[in-house]
């Protein structure tokens, strides 16, 4: 008789794959930096639009107007800001989605269900919830994609304050839920936030964008190259009348994320390495340096709270996004027939869930594009954007602290690395050289003890022998 098939069951945010769990852990390095960096601009902006004698040169500088007008872009700082150095943040997602579904966990349908079902509740619900409470209080339904991005840079920021050391899982899961999120994101500011379109520059942009794909798999190499080229689809992509940082994530999608033998590196891996850290260190900082400055008072935040747009947006953050990712990843657990990790449980995923409710960059994005022409709302909007954030950031600060004790002894797990050898040990658990790395190891310990036992032995007995100080006779004590 043959035995009966037995499967594993999968598990919901368990251990990663050693080379799944190098990249995840270079990049959120290189993001929780550069969301340091974005936390000191946000406040940056807002003491230089809130301080008095500041406040004008803010403004000033913020509406400076600088770029070629015969080419359509004499635009403010502020503008190039949003429209520019954002395409470079939205390229790099491009590269780390293109790298996720074609050699990260995405490319197994199974284990790409979870963040994307996940994903997606978080965005719906966030948008369900402002759509009730604007419908309730008899406000502005264009606001209701406000809340529904999270900002990575931001909640690595918090995490890097609070110092949770989350493990790996939990990480690699609240980066890939960020990716997927900016995904629909420019999807919904292409389809939805597009009023007059350019057709000549739109048919311009994408010839661009097809000759940058053709050069790719030619084998054509060299910077200069593919920089003008991706500068020129950019500036057609705007003139398209399409917000211009969906170029950056065409082109970003397009570059090759796969290994070919040999290499240690794809080319999507090189490239996303070298400007990841000009994304999250100058590009994210600045935009919110000149999109973060909203005059605040204590009136404009008890405002907040009164009115049906502003209220929607701090809800769809705090509430919806919560309950959209955490009851999204319980659903796609429970219909895929997948157990959570043992290690964890559900009030972590929940924690998790609560941090994505900090929707900062592209929420403000959102928000400029939405209420576009309505200046006073437009703060508004930003400011319940900050609020939003800052309590969703305080209420995961206090629900990751409870259980700090216990991602801590994981961490350390996780990093333990005793025989050095720069692989941690539980991914070397059933190789054979390792056990035997690890017994020479033991062995040359349990030498150098003996070693030392038996010199504080001799040590010992030498005192003994030493004469107390006795006379003559040998008899009359010291």
């Amino acid at each position: 008789m043959t035995a009966p098939r037995t499967t594993t069951p999968r598990k919901v945010l368990g251990r990663l794959s050693l080379p799944e769990r190098t990249y995840v852990a270079n990049a959120l390095r290189t993001e929780t930096v550069g969301g340091v960096l974005l936390l000191a601009a946000a406040v940056t902006a807002l003491l230089w639009a809130n301080i008095p004698a500041l406040h004008d040169s803010y403004e000033s500088v913020s509406h400076f107007h600088i770029g070629p007008a015969a080419l359509g872009l004499d635009l403010s700082v502020a503008h190039w800001a949003a429209d520019g150095l954002l395409a470079i943040f939205f390229f790099v997602a491009g590269i780390e989605l293109k790298r996720e579904l074609v050699a990260g966990d995405l490319r197994d349908p199974k284990a790409a269900a979870l963040p994307v079902v996940a994903a997606l509740c978080g965005m719906a619900v966030p948008a369900l919830v402002y759509t009730v409470t604007a419908v309730t209080g008899g406000g502005s339904l264009v606001g209701w994609a406000v809340p529904t991005a999270t900002d990575i840079a931001f909640a690595l920021a918090v995490l890097a304050v609070i110092g949770t050391s989350l493990p790996s899982a939990l990480r690699a899961f609240l980066l890939t839920l960020a990716v997927v999120d900016d995904l629909f994101a420019i999807l919904i500011i292409a389809v939805f936030f597009t009023a007059d379109l350019n057709f000549a520059a739109l048919g311009g942009s994408v010839a661009g964008l097809l000759l940058f794909w053709v050069l790719l798999r030619a084998g054509v190499r060299g910077w200069y190259v593919y920089v003008p080229l991706a500068l020129v689809v950019w500036a057609l992509m705007y003139n398209s009348g399409i917000h211009a940082t969906v170029a950056g994530v065409a082109v970003g999608l397009m570059l090759r994320c796969h290994r070919r033998e040999g290499e240690d590196r794809s080319p999507g891996e090189r490239i996303e390495h070298l400007v990841r850290p000009l994304s999250a260190g100058l590009a994210v900082p600045l935009f919110a340096l000149f999109s973060a400055g909203v005059v605040v008072s204590g009136g404009a935040l008890a405002d907040v709270f009164t009115k049906p747009e502003t209220l929607g947006v701090v809800l769809g953050l705090v509430v919806g996004k919560t309950l959209g990712i955490f009851g999204g990843t319980w659903l796609a657990a429970r219909f895929t027939r997948a157990s959570l990790s043992d290690d964890l449980a559900w009030a972590d995923v929940f924690a998790v869930a609560s941090l994505a409710g900090i929707g900062f960059t592209v929420s403000l994005l959102i928000g400029e594009l939405a209420f576009d022409g309505d200046q006073a709302m437009t703060n508004e909007v930003k400011a319940a954007v900050l609020l939003g954030s800052l309590i969703a950031a305080t209420l995961a600060t206090v629900l990751l602290k409870l259980r700090n004790a216990k991602y801590r002894r994981l961490w350390a797990e996780e990093e333990r690395d005793e025989d050095a050898d720069g692989v941690p040990d539980v991914y070397e658990e059933d190789d054979p050289a390792y056990h035997l790395r690890l017994a020479a190891l033991y062995e040359r310990k349990a030498a150098e003890h003996r070693r030392i036992a038996r010199e504080k032995a001799a040590a010992r007995h030498g005192l003994a022998e030493v004469p107390g100080g006795a006379g003559e006779d040998h008899h009359r004590p010291a």
